[in-house]
């Protein structure tokens, strides 16, 4: 009788190359990987090592299409930073493995997908959430979870089942895609401690960044970018160019103690140069096309939808109706943003728009000026009324008893 299969998101490193053997050991199941590129991944090497561990099929796929088009530019439109410094770049990527993962053990009669994240994580809620909702039948296996083996004890089984590993000399735990990179652990665990360069590599410290700004166009179609100083461009050359520009100025290094879905506080360095810049672009667009009320709302709304991102609930009809929403904040944010990049700091030189509600001949306190103020006398009896009732019949609020 033919072994059962198990679908696992192979990533190369340690832990799920150890936990291809770990698998058929305690499982009894043949092991099928999966491993995607969603920015920074060498699908074929990783494919070969799988095979060589022992999977009798290693499938790569390239998302990185998928992910832009249908998560990171969809959560910038919603404007989504979880508490209002975390881009969500891992938290995005999780649900599309999560798709694959289901597409791919279903192709295979696979009958579980495993992967490789921790008990304390957030990983592991989304993964295993963003399965349950799309295929409620498949079991989710999660070894590290399981085996409870240390690192050193991961590399004693690699050696004992001759598992060509190569360990990481990295003191930190990192993660990375296209819309940015996450660093953890290792010296980073005590707050007080201030990130070491060795922390980053797509962004340049102050001292070597250049002298003078950079400004760069950014142009937008109903909320997404299009363009680059007049190059249009699909989204992820877009992105993967604008973190090389904005990284060269230093722009994107986020050191947050966040709160983790699982009950406890991280803390967290992250690098997210394209999108610090794009979401700083998207907002101010938006301030000059959204009225008020739209602006304030839907500010509102952006955490939510970040808190929905980040807690594993993608697949969602509540994520579902806030994309309604979303899109159609977004049907007249279009137009064009200049931004300044210096030393760091991503700012907004210029916007404008076709779309534009603001408007020169209102705002002008020169010639030109079409703001009728004498309306204003009528608008101010109205709007204070009901501060001189109230005034009249309470006496006067903050006054002295």
């Amino acid at each position: 009788m033919a072994q059962e299969k198990i679908v696992l998101a192979y990533s190369g490193g340690l832990d799920t190359s150890v936990a291809i053997r770990w698998l058929q050991e305690h499982y009894d199941a043949e092991v099928v990987t999966l491993t995607i590129d969603l920015g920074m991944v060498d699908l074929e090497s990783i494919r070969q090592r799988a095979l060589t561990i022992g999977a009798v099929n290693a499938v790569g796929i390239d998302g990185r299409q998928d992910l832009v088009q249908e998560y990171l530019f969809p959560a910038l439109q919603a404007g989504a930073i979880y508490e209002e410094q975390y881009p969500l770049a891992t938290a995005l990527g999780r649900p599309l493995i999560a798709r694959y993962l289901v597409e791919v053990a279903r192709s295979e009669g696979a009958y579980a997908i495993a992967h490789g994240c921790t008990g304390k994580g957030n990983d592991q809620v989304r993964l295993d959430v963003g399965v349950a909702a799309l295929a409620p039948e498949l079991k989710v296996v999660a070894p590290i979870r399981e085996w409870g083996m240390t690192r050193d004890e991961e590399l004693e089984y690699a050696r004992q089942h001759n598992i060509p590993v190569e360990p990481s000399n990295s003191r930190y735990s990192t993660d990375e895609n296209l819309w940015g990179r996450s660093i953890e652990a290792g010296p980073l665990e005590d707050p007080w401690n201030e990130p070491l360069e060795d922390v980053y590599m797509w962004t340049k410290p102050l001292q070597d960044t250049p002298d003078g700004p950079t400004y760069v166009e950014l142009e937008f179609v109903q909320g997404v970018p299009v363009a680059i100083d007049g190059e249009e461009m699909g989204g992820v050359d877009l992105i993967h160019q604008l973190n090389g520009m904005a990284g060269e100025h230093g722009i994107g290094r986020i050191d947050h103690v966040e709160n983790r879905l699982v009950g406890i506080k991280s803390r967290e360095v992250y690098e997210a140069p394209a999108a610090l810049a794009l979401h700083t672009a998207h907002r101010g667009l938006e301030t000059l096309t959204l009225s008020k009320d739209q602006v304030r709302f839907k500010a509102r709304m952006a955490q939510e939808y970040a808190d929905v991102v980040y807690n594993g609930l993608w697949y969602t009809a509540h994520r579902q109706d806030l994309d309604t929403y979303v899109a159609s904040t977004q049907k007249h944010v279009t137009g064009t943003v200049r931004i300044k990049m210096h030393k760091g700091s991503c700012t907004i030189a210029g916007r404008r728009s076709p779309h534009a509600l603001y408007r020169e001949d209102l705002a002008t306190y020169g010639q030109g000026d079409t703001f009728d103020q004498r309306a204003a006398e009528g608008f101010i009896a109205i709007y204070g009324l009901p501060v001189r009732t109230q005034a009249s019949v309470h006496g006067r609020a903050g006054a002295v008893e």
